[in-house]
């Protein structure tokens, strides 16, 4: 029975893509890791590889193609034993999302693989592949690029791991259910995870439809919304409807900072250039370490405390915005903060970014100072708790000890979700924020 290659879904809010580039035709034969086309995310552009061996029997899903539905099937690939005459009356109806058999690697590979194995390479192919296919006795120990890479990441070994997938091989539920069998401790991380997971995933209605009386408009050029705008149309009106936000704002006064920033970038030397930018992070992840309750998800079921600070930084690329994440900034000083901010920075403009570059921060911030924007409310970036809106810092007089003085002071506004997090508890995090911003040698113990 011929294999079904399925559109991938290549995030947790991905309900359909662009198939960009086929880099197979039919009759080509492929092997478990080769690159067989690209998809246009509304993140980026992937590559999507074959996870397992065959020929491509047919190609049902030209390229181009727009408005892709996740899980259609988007080509047959046949096994060494089969010719074209298996293609006769083969199924191609869309994958299930549960259950199914080994011939649907939707179930096995496909689904739960391909979508992240896709991202372990970028549109360029320069990133980091995953580990080399380890060998026991002697013998290839057949696993999916993505269970190879969980695996090496939680020292899982894959000769004491049984694989479910199609002819034996270890797919990402076989390494998941061997961490399972890890100390709770390593488990409650997991559930954590899948919780605060759960509400992106879910919150993916279809879309509702917006269309607002045009009689009386000047002509105008048509620009068809991209993948992206629509998945930051539908997010960011989820939030608004869903989330009860409130705001908090304070003035913090930069005079310090700025003076602290100029002598370390003289002694950094070349190469480094810490931002003020780079301080707020570093101030935002202190100041998540002592007020922790900030750093919280809402869930039905429960509140999520996060026990890393993980940073989302909104930056804006060519046709919408995205928030790569700095992981554990609380653990990282300035110049290590400022230099995985310009990479990420860097991979978000040129459509680099990997899913794991962008998924599961727990915290955002969202900086328009650049712009000489003094002050604005940003929109929480569920399933967060908070976002911190950043202005630009300028000169304003202000009042020291009874007298009339001149400082620069920049204007940051925190958007709260009140289910997660307490007015006070929100009050305190500023609090803590601004001590830190206006006393900036504190950052460096």
């Amino acid at each position: 029975m011929p294999v079904k290659v399925l559109m991938p879904a290549l995030s947790p809010t991905m309900t359909e893509g662009t198939l960009a580039k086929w880099h197979v035709k039919e009759g080509d034969t492929v092997e478990s890791g080769d690159v067989i086309a690209e998809i246009e995310t509304d993140k980026a552009t992937m590559e999507v590889e074959a996870v397992d061996e065959g020929k491509i029997g047919k190609i049902l899903v030209s390229e181009g193609s727009e408005n892709v539905a996740v899980n259609e099937v988007i080509a047959l690939l046949l096994e060494e034993d089969e010719d074209e005459s298996a293609l006769e009356g083969a199924d191609t109806s869309a994958a299930s999302t549960s259950g199914g058999s080994e011939s649907a690697p939707a179930k096995d590979d496909a689904k739960e693989e391909k979508a992240p194995a896709a991202a372990e390479k970028s549109a360029s192919g320069d990133d980091k592949p995953a580990p080399a296919a380890p060998v026991s006795g002697g013998k290839r120990i057949k696993a999916s690029p993505l269970a190879r890479r969980i695996a090496a990441n939680e020292g899982v070994e894959l000769s004491d791991v049984s694989g479910s997938g199609p002819r034996g091989r270890i797919v990402k539920r076989d390494i998941e259910a061997a961490l399972s069998s890890k100390p709770a401790e390593k488990s409650a991380a997991s559930e954590d995870k899948k919780s605060a997971d759960a509400p992106a995933a879910a919150s993916a209605p279809a879309a509702s439809g917006w269309n607002p009386d045009l009689t009386g408009l000047p002509e105008y050029e048509e620009i068809p919304n991209s993948g992206m705008r629509k998945t930051i149309a539908r997010r960011l009106t989820e939030s608004k409807q869903q989330v009860p936000h409130f705001y908090l704002t304070v003035d913090c006064e930069l005079d310090n900072l700025l003076a602290t920033r100029k002598q370390l970038n003289e002694k950094a030397g070349e190469g480094v250039k810490i931002s003020v930018n780079d301080f707020v992070i570093r101030a935002v992840s202190l100041a998540l370490k002592k007020v922790p309750a900030a750093n919280s998800i809402w869930t039905d079921k429960a509140t999520l405390q996060c026990k890393k600070q993980d940073i989302s930084v909104a930056v804006a690329i060519e046709g919408g915005l995205i928030t790569p994440v700095v992981r554990d900034a609380g653990s990282k000083g300035l110049a290590e903060i400022s230099s995985e901010m310009k990479a990420l920075a860097g991979k978000a403009r040129d459509g680099k970014l990997k899913p794991e570059d962008y998924q599961g921060g727990t915290f955002s911030v969202s900086n328009l100072g650049m712009f000489g924007i003094k002050d604005f409310s940003a929109i929480i970036n569920p399933p967060q708790g908070c976002i911190l809106a950043v202005g630009a810092g300028e000169q304003r007089p202000v009042v020291k000890d009874g007298a009339l003085a001149i400082a620069t002071v920049m204007t940051c506004t925190l958007s709260v979700d009140h289910r997660a997090v307490d007015g006070a508890v929100g009050a305190e995090f500023m609090a803590e924020f601004k001590k830190l911003i206006e006393d900036p040698l504190s950052m460096l113990l």
